[in-house]
């Protein structure tokens, strides 16, 4: 009798990580951290990556797409929201998911957050509002549309009253300068916690070391990973620690957050990437 062939190896999933290798970031390197990667993804998953600006002619063909280090939206608006709009119609799979309410969609939900009263800091998008905020020295002023610092100033209360752009109400964000003691974030997978980060100096964002939060910290960035309601998808919190030792929330990055994955111990790195894997399993399954 002729003798039974083998059973064909089941496909494994396909994952697009898209990804701007080119971009140069301050004090980053957003190309070698999705190289690194790539490589542990592949123990999983059929991967590859391409430029934002390709995503929506290739994620046909992949059964994931997973955004990672694609630069500010704001390079490429146009392509990006052709992307979802493709992505949303097709019901692709895309991590992260497209519906977070935080710096997915701007920064309008840093003023939302203000008025209702979150640990955030006090932000406006309104010069008309501006009594509204502590008494300070110096504002912040920044575009609600904006990504790594892209337009932002440090302007006094009277260049404020005359700076143009703030005339278009709405457009802009302002805020206090914050006199703060050090910038922290805490990186999770889905709704799990898996390690924080903090900035030693405040002149010095991205010169990080391991951070242990406590369990008050770690409420007060849970407290914002569950407002935001993402079921799959990395999110990173970054706060202030103020000099009377309270947090408050700079932003929550929701779509394509940059994990300084090379300043963390091995263990942690590979805690985090099973996470990761399992995640991105467990929406391949549904």
């Amino acid at each position: 009798m002729p003798s039974t062939p083998p059973s064909p190896e089941p496909r494994r999933p396909r994952v697009l990580l898209v990804t701007d290798l080119a971009y140069e970031a301050r004090g980053r390197r957003y190309c070698d951290e999705d190289i690194a990667l790539a490589s542990r993804l592949r123990e999983d998953f059929d991967t590859a990556l391409c430029h934002p600006l390709d995503a929506a002619a290739l994620m046909d063909s992949f059964d994931a797409v997973l955004i990672r280090n694609s630069g500010p939206v704001l390079n490429y608006q146009a392509a990006f929201d052709a992307f979802r709009t493709q992505a949303l119609a097709s019901e692709t799979r895309v991590y992260n998911q497209l519906t977070g309410s935080a710096d997915m969609a701007g920064k309008q939900y840093l003023v939302d957050l203000t008025a209702q009263g979150h640990p955030v800091i006090p932000t406006v998008d309104r010069l008309a509002d501006v009594g509204k905020l502590p008494a300070t020295a110096e504002y912040v002023i920044k575009p609600k549309q904006g990504a790594d610092s892209i337009g932002l100033e440090f302007l006094t209360r009277a260049e404020l009253e005359t700076h143009a752009a703030t005339k278009a109400d709405g457009t802009l964000l302002i805020q206090p300068r914050i006199d703060f003691a050090y910038e922290l974030s805490f990186y999770f997978v889905d709704a799990t916690f898996q390690y924080a980060l903090h900035a030693p100096h405040p002149d010095k964002r991205w010169a990080l070391e391991l951070y242990t939060p406590t369990p008050a910290d770690l409420a007060f960035a849970q407290r914002f990973i569950d407002w935001n309601t993402i079921d799959h998808g990395i999110q990173r919190v970054d706060a202030c620690r103020t000099r009377s030792g309270d947090l408050l929330l700079v932003e929550l990055e929701d779509l394509n957050p940059y994990l300084s994955l090379d300043l963390i111990p091995q263990e942690h790195r590979d805690a985090f990437i099973t996470g990761l894997k399992a995640s991105l399993h467990s929406l391949l399954g549904r």
